[in-house]
């Protein structure tokens, strides 16, 4: 392609350039491709069709201009001018008349240099005394609208849908905007002057296209420097109810320029019921909207609430058949048995998760409660303080998130049920009516026997996978080793697996154990018993009845999403973690990436000297100066003054740190999902806004006023 360009431009000077240079030091202008050649497939970025070639050229004008009869060679640029010209904002797509100065500004990433002849600068075409005061009110809107997405104030002041009129004040927007032409705006001031007092200064139509494009233009200042990294991993969070509508938060993994390890929110997607039709928009969002080119994706991660699983699951197969770099991983961020108890396609497993959770929420909502709850343990482990000390330290952390956390619930369901009788009672008139009623309920769930022989199960089935999940997520060391212990874990669920009659009839034993304990009636469930009533012919224990609706279903999903979360691909990736000095160290740097590295093979720069520099990286370890220490992560391995001698190491790095089972290990880098979680606990559902939320959670992310109001005027003439 660069040849056949390079021809169409009569640049002889040129041809001896390999595609490379090329591609790195030269730029074409978009003019001079015919306009069926571009597609603008979104506002906010130019893009060249695969197949285009530059075909409109003026050979003849410099026969008329003696001064430029000698070509001239554009200018070679610079490492440093080539970043600096990828910050640049995108404008050239927005304007009618694109200077020529400017071709570097174009986002068509098909290069070659210009047609000879100087470059004439062309002068803009000046604005009317109309259009720029225009121009002066939008930028005066869009500048309320980032306030109020910064700040988190929603537009509407109110939730009542239709209004008397004179009940309530103006909405917060147009309260804002009154504020300011108050405070002196003479632009917005001359703009409403004459307008009634009672209308409406910017309708809600208006509000949310200027919206839109405040959250693509700030979502694209993130997605830039994506595209920069070229390599990144995908992570959705939760479903979440923003106005009444289910969706999925989406984040991205990737290495900036500063060889920092990020973890960005860029979005939500609309939540779908049918996972086809999910996968399918999942991925047109990402490469069409957003414009990633998932080819550079290497991890993906679903964090997702119980009963959403299977459809999540759904999505990340598609993506693996099309891109089977996108490896399925676990995130970093949630424990591997919460994880797989979320995943199991129970429903009475959901519904154990459900009031698992409603149960940790009310007593995180109210310190008297905590303290009711302590008092209550203080008094049933009298005789092992040590233990009710352990058991109040945890109640008062997010426990439900554990890797213990149903050996923990086991243990303190009793003080549970306890303290929330008491609750419930009221017999001191301490709780008002709402807690009182919520704590009935769940000690009504907490006492349901269905409730207690599912957590009992869960405890068993997954106290095989503890101490490899906390390895997991434990250090980079940790990590390593334990995924030579997945072999055995499997085996031992295989075994259990064949013996499930002896292991279900001695999980059956404890669980009616802690039902007498707090005085519950074994049966079968309610709904089970009214759906066979009147059958005499048919006979089932509740032993046999769990062990059949849960016990065998349940360990057989967790062998198999072991082996999905743990393919093959995903295995030799994380094998790839002897790199780290650390590791190298503890192996007596007797150790063979490069059987392994063969995963990423088409991601490093020099995959023929790999071997021999992954030699030179063990032998600078290995006889290291006494005083050297051995770095003990990536991000340390990442910042090393000599990484770029080793530039296939550090791309192996940089694509084994992105994978979502990875810990950030600088927390400022991972202030997006925490900024999300801040977003959804302290906005009303009613009141949230996927727009807004953006700009809530990414204020610190500059954005180019001028940049909004271009692309409004195009958008809206």
């Amino acid at each position: 392609r660069c040849q056949r360009w390079v021809e169409n431009c009569r640049r002889a000077d040129l041809e001896d350039k390999t595609p490379d240079q090329l591609n790195k030091h030269y730029r074409l202008c978009a003019k001079h491709f015919e306009t069926s050649m571009i597609c603008r497939s979104s506002p906010y970025r130019t893009v060249l069709r695969d197949n285009a070639v530059p075909t409109i050229f003026d050979l003849t004008s410099h026969l008329n201009n003696p001064r430029s009869r000698h070509k001239k060679k554009i200018k070679e640029l610079s490492e440093d001018e080539i970043r600096t010209l990828k910050q640049q904002k995108i404008e050239g797509a927005f304007q009618q008349q694109q200077p020529t100065q400017e071709l570097n500004q174009s986002n068509e990433q098909n290069t070659v240099s210009e047609e000879g002849g100087e470059q004439q600068e062309e002068e803009a075409v000046p604005l009317t005394l109309e259009e720029r005061e225009n121009k002066d009110y939008l930028k005066s809107l869009f500048e309320i609208l980032i306030l109020m997405g910064k700040q988190n104030i929603p537009l509407d002041g109110h939730n009542v849908v239709e209004l008397p009129k004179g009940i309530f004040t103006s909405d917060n927007f147009q309260a804002l905007l009154e504020y300011r032409i108050n405070a002196g705006d003479e632009v917005l001031r001359k703009r409403f002057e004459m307008t009634a007092v009672n209308l409406e200064y910017c309708s809600k139509t208006q509000q949310k296209q200027m919206l839109d494009i405040c959250e693509s233009c700030i979502r694209e200042e993130t997605l830039r420097e994506v595209r920069d990294s070229h390599f990144f991993s995908i992570i959705t969070d939760e479903v979440v109810d923003i106005a009444g509508e289910e969706h999925l938060p989406v984040l991205v993994r990737f290495v900036d320029d500063s060889h920092n390890l990020r973890e960005e929110f860029i979005g939500f997607l609309p939540y779908e019921a049918d996972p086809e039709i999910l996968a399918v928009k999942f991925h047109t969002t990402i490469t069409e909207k957003w414009g990633l080119n998932m080819e550079y994706c290497r991890g993906q991660a679903y964090i997702v609430s119980s009963g959403f699983a299977s459809k999540m699951k759904v999505v990340a197969t598609r993506l693996l058949e099309k891109y089977p770099q996108a490896v399925y991983t676990l995130c970093s961020s949630c424990a591997l048995n919460a994880w797989l108890a979320k995943s199991v396609p129970v429903t009475g497993v959901s519904i154990a998760l459900g009031t698992i959770e409603e149960v940790c929420c009310l007593f995180n909502q109210s310190p008297q409660l905590l303290g009711a709850l302590d008092n209550t343990i203080s008094g049933l482990f009298q005789n092992n303080e040590q233990k009710g000390k352990q058991l109040k330290e945890i109640c008062r952390s997010q426990w439900t998130g554990r890797h213990d956390t149903f050996e923990v619930l086991v243990d303190l369901v009793q003080a549970l049920v306890l303290c929330l009788d008491a609750v419930s009672s009221n017999s001191s008139k301490r709780w008002n009516n709402s807690i009182v009623g919520r704590a009935f309920v769940l000690s009504s769930a907490l006492t349901d026997f269905d409730f207690i022989v599912t957590i009992v199960i869960l405890k068993n089935v997954l106290s095989f996978t503890r101490a490899f999940g906390k390895n997991l997520q434990g250090q980079i060391s940790d990590m390593f080793f334990a995924t030579s212990s997945l072999t055995a874990v499997l085996h031992s669920l295989n075994e259990v697996m064949e013996n499930i009659e002896v292991y279900h009839e001695f999980w059956f034993e404890e669980a009616t154990n802690l039902a007498t304990k707090l005085d519950v009636q074994i049966k079968l469930p309610g709904k089970f018993r009214r759906a066979h009533q009147g059958n005499f012919d048919f006979d089932i224990t509740s032993e046999n009845y769990y062990k059949d609706i849960l016990s065998v279903p349940t360990v057989e999903h967790i062998i198999q999403e072991l082996k999905d979360i743990f393919s093959e691909q995903h295995l030799k990736a994380l094998k790839c973690l002897s790199l780290v000095p650390s590791v190298m160290g503890q192996l007596k740097f007797n150790t063979s990436e490069e059987h392994h590295a063969d995963v990423y093979k088409n991601d490093l720069p020099n995959p023929d000297t790999l071997s021999a520099e992954l030699h030179c990286w063990r032998i600078k370890w290995k006889h290291r100066g006494k005083d050297i220490e051995l770095p003990t992560t990536i991000y340390e391995a990442l910042h090393l003054p000599d990484i770029k001698f080793f530039p296939n190491v550090y791309a192996l790095l940089k694509v084994l740190c992105i994978l979502p089972m990875m810990k950030v290990e600088n927390e400022k880098y991972e202030v997006g999902r925490k900024r999300l979680k801040a977003y959804l606990k302290n906005t009303l559902t009613q009141q949230r806004s996927s727009n807004l939320a953006l700009l809530n959670i990414n204020f610190d992310i500059k954005h180019d006023l001028d940049l909004m109001v271009d692309t409004y005027i195009k958008l809206y003439p």
